[in-house]
């Protein structure tokens, strides 16, 4: 019997039936979400107030405020994932979001890599044939920009843990882990698919970057679709921010 060359989702030895991860209806699913996105948004509308100025909300905003402002999206959001786990899952966080890696999971960042210096160009171009203005590389590299310049010090270690360890951790849990995973136990994996990559792209919120988002959501999706773990989706992530804060940095 062939084996597969994706290998077992953990460990030596233990096949995919052994991870029994939680069942989560469409519903919950929107609901948990929508209830985490919420309490993030109130966090986010506090910390406005308690700052008491609209200057502070921006990209171009001091490191210490996106560093708090991060927090207080991710916050909410691993507590939603946790109390789904404790409640509807199985009570073992790892097993219900396929929070899993092997050595092959490495192979996600030369992915990463290649997605950021040659998908999103790609997937780009015909927007920025159309409308040249809107689409230029500067109005997309716009947010990246902003971080990097705002910046300063120590502050762009801060930076750099919080794009490409924190985010792509927080987001792949949620996006392929929890969304992903759950639809897929409810429809076609690539219907899954699909959903997770766009609600992954909406949530980012800058039309601009839909493109490259998009095609990068389809891919992280394909790698937590064949791997059946986060494994090479987070290192693929983490590769894709990190060699787009680097190209900002070098510019």
């Amino acid at each position: 019997m062939n084996h597969s060359p994706w290998g077992p989702p953990v460990g030596k030895g233990l096949s995919e039936p052994n991870l029994q991860r939680g069942e989560f209806s469409v519903g919950y699913i929107v609901l948990a979400w929508l209830s985490a996105y919420l309490l993030a948004t109130l966090l986010a509308v506090a910390f406005q107030l308690l700052v008491g100025s609209k200057d502070l909300t921006g990209d171009s905003a001091p490191t210490w405020v996106f560093a708090i402002a991060a927090f207080a999206l991710w916050i909410p959001n691993v507590a939603m994932l946790v109390i789904v786990s404790s409640r509807r899952g199985t009570g073992n966080f790892r097993h219900d979001f396929s929070f899993w890696f092997r050595g092959r999971d490495f192979l996600g960042i030369p992915i990463g890599i290649a997605s950021q210096l040659i998908l999103v160009g790609i997937v780009t171009w015909p927007f920025r044939q159309m409308f040249p203005g809107a689409f230029s590389n500067n109005n997309i590299d716009k947010r990246a920009t902003n971080l990097v310049d705002a910046a300063h010090g120590y502050w762009i270690v801060m930076l750099a843990v919080i794009v490409t360890i924190g985010a792509p951790v927080v987001e792949e849990l949620v996006f392929r882990g929890f969304i992903q995973g759950g639809m897929q136990q409810r429809f076609r994996q690539t219907t899954a698919l699909l959903v997770g990559a766009i609600w992954f792209t909406i949530i980012h919120g800058n039309p601009i970057e839909f493109p490259g988002l998009f095609a990068f959501g389809i891919v992280l999706g394909f790698c937590f679709m064949k791997t059946k773990r986060l494994g090479m989706s987070v290192l693929a992530h983490v590769a894709f921010n990190a060699t787009a804060l680097l190209l900002v940095m070098i510019q």
